[in-house]
């Protein structure tokens, strides 16, 4: 049984109902029972056309529970049911993404659908991986499948709103039996192989180049390890190779967006054989390039982490009284630039003061050890 092929294949399959006319919400279950119906028998004998054979299945899925659903379904429409065999090479995957990144959905409700009707997972696998009931999850996505469900199929989409829906699976990173990273990944291939788009690329560049130092980011006891303190040695080579590759390619199209920059900072790090050897004038000049494109806080938050390492920490610190003191993580920027500048009482006090208001367990643990290991060397 190839769970790979059975997911690879669920977009398109999907997409063959809804172009046949079949609501959305309808159209889903029907495809998610005909994936049951394989994992019954395809361990068996598995179809010579397994797209065809998911298609005849899921839409005699449909059609039997349109005809229960009202007496009007009823009515005879075996004309409708297609033979079982090929079906038409038509690739509608890039519109579902679209269909699921709907800007009428909260970003939470489009990855949980983007999840579920473009990535093949089971409702239980995405409540495990985001860590809640299944039954909420599903009320979640039942919730996004009425809303889409009037929606035409055939409008173009905005590339960047599906971009960022993959973006935020990306960076919910793994827990459970699904690995979201990975699955990001996967997905962010199959886009970049449905349009032909440098931001599609940047961001698959982006992606990799991250993926390529997860072993090296925890310790043995789950803890985090900062960039600086990490063992390149860990860092997958040809990982960040591939990612390198795409990045360039993509550059040289010469329509910068935000995720090709990211991408190159992040290549910046990966090229750097130590922390010493980090290139951090350059990685300045592409967060310049990044606010440009996008005037965002969290930019100019790690920009001036960069300054910070470029010109010197009181140049970084310099940089942060620009921004917000509220603005997350900054307190932790400024932390660690203080320590840099030579003052650790006021450094261990503001990792102190972060790790208060740390966004999850791992990087509250972290600073908390970092207040702790200053603290310690003051009292020495």
């Amino acid at each position: 049984m190839n769970d790979a092929l059975l997911r690879s294949l669920v977009p398109s399959v999907l997409a063959v109902l809804v172009r046949r006319g079949a609501d959305f919400a309808a159209a889903e279950d029907a495809v998610q029972d005909a994936l049951v119906e394989a994992v019954r028998v395809w361990p068996g004998e598995q179809p010579r056309d397994p797209r065809g054979w998911l298609v005849t299945v899921a839409w005699r899925r449909f059609l039997d529970a349109a005809r229960a659903d009202t007496a009007r379904r009823r009515e005879d429409r075996t004309e409708e049911e297609p033979a079982p065999g090929p079906v038409p090479e038509v690739d509608d995957t890039l519109q579902l993404y679209f269909l699921c990144a709907h800007p009428s959905l909260t970003p939470a409700s489009a990855v949980a659908l983007t999840l579920r009707a473009v990535g093949g997972l089971t409702t239980r696998q995405i409540a495990q991986a985001y860590l809640v009931p299944e039954a909420t999850m599903a009320q979640r996505i039942s919730r996004a499948k009425r809303t889409v469900s009037g929606v035409r199929f055939d409008r173009p989409g905005d590339v960047s709103t599906v971009l960022r829906v993959l973006y935020l699976v990306f960076n919910e990173g793994y827990s459970g039996d699904v690995d979201l990273a990975a699955e990001a990944i996967r997905l962010t291939r199959q886009l970049a192989a449905a349009i032909d788009h440098p931001e599609v690329a940047g961001l698959l560049a982006l992606m990799l180049l991250h993926h390529a130092r997860r072993a090296a980011r925890t310790a043995a006891d789950g803890s985090l390890v900062a960039l600086a303190e990490q063992d390149r040695g860990r860092w997958d080579t040809e990982v960040i190779a591939e990612g390198v590759d795409i990045l360039q390619a993509a550059l040289a199209r010469d329509r910068l967006g935000e995720f090709q920059a990211q991408a190159a900072i992040a290549a910046l790090h990966a090229d750097a054989p130590t922390t010493e050897e980090t290139d951090w004038v350059q990685i300045v000049e592409w967060y310049d390039e990044l606010l440009r494109l996008t005037d965002s806080p969290v930019v100019r938050l790690n920009r001036a982490v960069a300054v910070g390492e470029a010109d010197g920490p009181r140049a970084g610190l310099a940089a942060l009284t620009a921004l917000d003191a509220a603005l997350p993580r900054r307190t932790a920027a400024a932390a660690y630039l203080h320590e840099r500048a030579g003052n650790p009482t006021t450094a261990a006090r503001l990792y102190a003061e972060a790790a208060r208001t740390a966004p999850n367990l791992p990087e509250r643990d972290h600073l908390t050890r970092q207040a702790a290991r200053l603290n310690t060397r003051l009292r020495g």
